[in-house]
C-alpha cells in the first residue's frame, strides 16, 4: 500500500534587511527583497536512515544563530556537537536535550537537539533577516562537521542521514 504524504508549502515575500541587521556569519543568506521563499509546516518522515542536509551554525552569543536555544534558552560552544531541525522534525521541542545519531563521510557522531531551524518563517528581525529553513535541515554546530571529517574548505552543507539516538 502506498501511502501519500502532502507537504504543506507556502511562499514568504523577503525584505530587503535595514543596514547591519542580516547576520551572515558562517556565509548564511540574506533575504532578498522581492524573492519568494518556501515555507514549510512539515518535515519528511523519520525513519532509521531519515535523509537531510547538513548545514554549518553557530550556537555562540552573536552568532548566526542569533538568540539562545529554543530548547533551554542558552548558548551553547561551537565545541560542543549540538543541533537545530527543520520544524517538522523539531516537532514542537519534543526532540528538546535528545540526542540524534548523525552519519555521513563515513562516520557517524552523536549530537544534542537545542534549537529549531523555523521552515515556517524568516526574513524578519526574529530570524537575523535570514530566510526560512528547508524542510529536510539538520543546523549543526562546528563540532559536528569536525566529527563526521569534514575538510573546513568543505562546510557548508552535506547529504547526510540521521536518525533518533
Amino acid at each position: 500500500m502506498l501511502k501519500a504524504r502532502f507537504v504543506t508549502q507556502v511562499a514568504r515575500l523577503g525584505k530587503k534587511p535595514p543596514p547591519g541587521e542580516c547576520n551572515q556569519g558562517n556565509d548564511s543568506d540574506c533575504c532578498k527583497e522581492g524573492k519568494l521563499y518556501t515555507t514549510y509546516k512539515c518535515s519528511p518522515t523519520v525513519s532509521s536512515h531519515t535523509k537531510a542536509y547538513l548545514t554549518l551554525n553557530g550556537f555562540e552569543k552573536d552568532e548566526d544563530g542569533g538568540a539562545p536555544s529554543e530548547c533551554d534558552n542558552q548558548y551553547h560552544s561551537d565545541d560542543t556537537p549540538v543541533v537545530a531541525l527543520s520544524t517538522g522534525w523539531y516537532n514542537k521541542g519534543s526532540r528538546c536535550l535528545n540526542n540524534i545519531t548523525i552519519t555521513a563521510n563515513g562516520r557517524s557522531v552523536v549530537a544534542m537537539v537545542v534549537d529549531e531551524c523555523d521552515s515556517t518563517m524568516g526574513c524578519d528581525s526574529d530570524h537575523d533577516y535570514q530566510p526560512p529553513c528547508a524542510n529536510n535541515i539538520v543546523d549543526a554546530s562546528r563540532a559536528v562537521w569536525e566529527a563526521l571529517g569534514v575538510p573546513r574548505d568543505q562546510w557548508g552543507g552535506l547529504d547526510i542521514t540521521w536518525t533518533d539516538a
